[in-house]
C-alpha cells in the first residue's frame, strides 16, 4: 500500500515536472487588429489550451515583424499578407532576413469602406478607388456626392489595412491622399467618420455595427488576412499556440 503511494506521488511528480517543462512564456507582437480580433476575446483560451502565458503587444505589424527579426518578441501578428509586409520593410532595410519569416493564417476579415450617414454615395467601383487612393480623386462630387473633399480615415502607415489595400487594388502602390486623418488602431475609425461629413474610413467589417455610419459597396470586396508570423519553424510551445488559435477560431465559425 505504501509503495503504491510513493508510486503515484512519483508519477504525479513527474506529471506536474512536464507540465511545467513545456509551459512556456511566449511575447506576441504587433497588429492592433488582430490583437482586438483574437487576442482580446480568446487569449485566455489559447492559454488552457496549450499551457503558455501570452504577454501581448499590440502595436503595428510592421513593428511586430522587427521585433521578432530583433528576438524581442517569439511571435508576430500581422493583419496583411506576409508578401506585403515584407515588400515594404525589404525598401527601407533590404538586409533584413526575410526569407527567413513563416506565416501561419488565422483568420480572414472584409475591409469594409464606411462613409458620414449624410453621403448620398452608396458604392464605389474598382477605379473610383483606385482614384481615391492615389489622390486622383478627391471631391465627393466627382463621385456623384456633395461638394465635399474626400478626407481618408484609416490606421497610420506600416498598419496591415494600408498594406492590405495597396497590395489588392493598387498593384504594390502606396496610398498617396493627401488630407488623411490618421489613427492607431482600427477600432477607432468609426469615431472620427461618424463625426467628418466627407469620410472615407477603411475599418474591419466587424468594426462597423453600433457606429452611426454607412457601409458602401464596393467591387472589388478587400479581404484581409490575420497571421502569427514566426522566425524560422516554431518550436513546440510557439506551435501550440498558432494551432489552437486555428482551432479555438474555427470553432467559433
Amino acid at each position: 500500500m505504501r509503495r503504491g503511494i510513493c508510486a503515484f506521488a512519483i508519477s504525479l511528480s513527474l506529471f506536474g515536472s512536464t507540465l511545467s517543462a513545456t509551459a512556456a512564456t511566449i511575447t506576441v507582437a504587433g497588429s492592433t487588429t488582430f490583437n482586438t480580433a483574437v487576442m482580446l476575446p480568446y487569449q485566455k483560451e489559447i492559454e488552457t489550451a496549450t499551457g503558455n502565458t501570452l504577454v501581448v503587444i499590440p502595436n503595428r505589424t510592421e513593428l511586430g515583424i522587427k521585433l521578432l527579426l530583433e528576438h524581442s518578441a517569439d511571435l508576430a501578428m500581422i493583419s496583411t499578407t506576409l508578401d506585403a509586409v515584407s515588400r515594404n520593410l525589404r525598401q527601407s532595410d533590404p538586409t533584413l532576413p526575410l526569407d527567413r519569416l513563416i506565416a501561419f493564417v488565422a483568420y480572414r476579415a472584409r475591409v469594409a469602406f464606411t462613409v458620414h450617414p449624410t453621403n448620398t454615395v452608396r458604392s464605389l467601383n474598382s477605379s473610383q478607388l483606385k482614384g481615391i487612393l492615389l489622390g486622383e480623386i478627391t471631391n465627393w462630387r466627382e463621385l456623384g456626392g456633395a461638394d465635399l473633399p474626400i478626407r481618408l480615415v484609416m490606421v497610420d502607415a506600416g498598419a496591415g489595412i494600408p498594406l492590405t489595400v495597396s497590395t489588392q487594388l493598387l498593384e504594390g502602390k502606396p496610398v498617396t491622399i493627401e488630407n488623411a486623418i490618421r489613427v492607431r488602431i482600427s477600432s477607432q475609425v468609426a469615431k472620427v467618420v461618424e463625426q467628418e461629413p466627407g469620410a472615407l474610413g477603411l475599418t474591419q467589417q466587424k468594426n462597423v455595427p453600433g457606429h452611426n455610419i454607412v457601409e458602401l459597396a464596393t467591387e472589388p470586396t478587400v479581404q484581409q488576412e490575420l497571421s502569427y508570423v514566426t522566425l524560422d519553424q516554431p518550436p513546440p510551445a510557439i506551435k501550440s499556440v498558432i494551432d489552437a488559435t486555428q482551432r479555438i477560431l474555427n470553432e467559433e465559425r
